[in-house]
């Protein structure tokens, strides 16, 4: 029975190429449908059949090229152990950009925890880069829209640090700045006033870690989740410290937190500085730390991209369109020179 995705490109004087697929290839391909080669079709710039496990690409030379070559890659995979699925597609895609290996972004486990069949690795290779930067460096900037994994594989790479014993406790902040509200504001102690500003940093511990094991690491201090300002006056040392939407920081308040760093500490920064919610006029650290310490050794920035996102693929389309909603307004309305972020050279 032949498979396929619907035709998107019209026939022409192109170039028709069949590969013959490890049958294993072929049948994680099918997918029980039409997923994997939908994803497949999604990433490439020509037509995709699949009969049995014979695959054949229609469409330009160039394109259908270059799709045998990302069908290779598959193959590679496969052949090293990985499972060939929809979501291992734009993985792929995105290594050969990058001119990377897709095996060695695909192999590097980042946290496993094996009783809750959990497994975190990159899935493209400018995470492959933000991973690494994070082994390498003391203080890590991720830089970039929603849903690209800057807090997930932080926090990631902080349970490997702590499992591993190079830090004795994980530390994550968020500044208490959302769409104008301020912890006076909320009910409760200090920890239901706090909860709605830090849930994303517990939920992605809880998707890494048992809950009896978080609730025992909150309780012995192993892990402290706290807002920004309580980090002041504090030396952080042996510790794993996340700061998490670091762009409703103020200049004053990310120089506070990147001074907290002590003996043995590690420091990541996420961030999107399209979102700021800081009030009007305030400038965001975020924006400017780019520029301040572009040439401090042992300080990485990453910027991640709209095709960094691996999220629903609706919310990279939701990313592309405000973008391009962004640059299709008049001058007069576009975010002045100094609230956007200047890049280092």
């Amino acid at each position: 029975m032949e498979r396929h995705a619907t035709r998107r490109h019209p026939p022409g004087d192109g170039l028709r190429r069949r590969v013959e697929l490890p049958y294993e290839v072929a049948v994680q391909l099918s997918d029980g449908g039409e997923a994997g080669l939908r994803a497949l079709e999604q990433h490439v710039d020509c037509d995709v059949f699949l009969r049995g496990n014979l695959l054949t690409l229609d469409g330009d030379a160039e394109a259908v090229q270059a799709a045998a070559t990302v069908v290779r890659e598959l193959e590679t995979l496969a052949e090293e152990g990985h499972a060939v699925e929809a979501a291992t597609i734009p993985t792929v895609g995105s290594a050969l950009r990058a001119a990377t290996r897709p095996v060695d972004v695909v192999s590097d486990t980042v946290w496993a925890n094996p009783q809750r069949d959990v497994r975190v690795a990159p899935k493209t290779a400018l995470q492959k880069e933000y991973v690494d930067a994070i082994r390498r460096h003391t203080i890590t900037f991720g830089i970039g829209p929603a849903g690209t994994g800057k807090t997930f594989l932080a926090v990631a790479a902080a349970a490997d640090a702590l499992a591993r014993r190079e830090v004795k406790r994980i530390i994550l902040t968020r500044p208490a700045v959302e769409a104008g509200e301020r912890l006076g504001f909320l009910p409760g102690d200090l920890m239901q006033k706090v909860d709605p500003y830090l849930r994303p940093l517990f939920d992605a511990l809880h998707d890494m870690l048992d809950p009896e094991r978080v609730a025992a690491y909150l309780e012995n201090g192993v892990i402290e989740v706290a807002p920004l300002a309580f980090m002041r006056g504090r030396t952080l040392n042996d510790a794993f410290i996340i700061l998490d939407e670091a762009q409703n920081t103020t200049p004053e308040q990310m120089k506070m937190f990147l001074t907290r760093l002590g003996f043995r500490s590690k420091m990541v920064v996420t961030g999107d500085v399209t979102q700021v919610d800081l009030p009007k006029g305030e400038r965001s650290g975020l924006m400017v730390v780019g520029d301040i310490l572009r040439d401090v050794e042992d300080v990485s920035f990453v910027r991640f991209r709209r095709d960094d996102v691996v999220r629903n693929r609706l919310v990279q389309r939701i990313v592309d369109a405000y973008e391009q909603h962004a640059e299709d307004k008049p001058a007069e309305l576009r975010p002045t020179a100094a609230r956007r972020e200047r890049r280092p050279a």
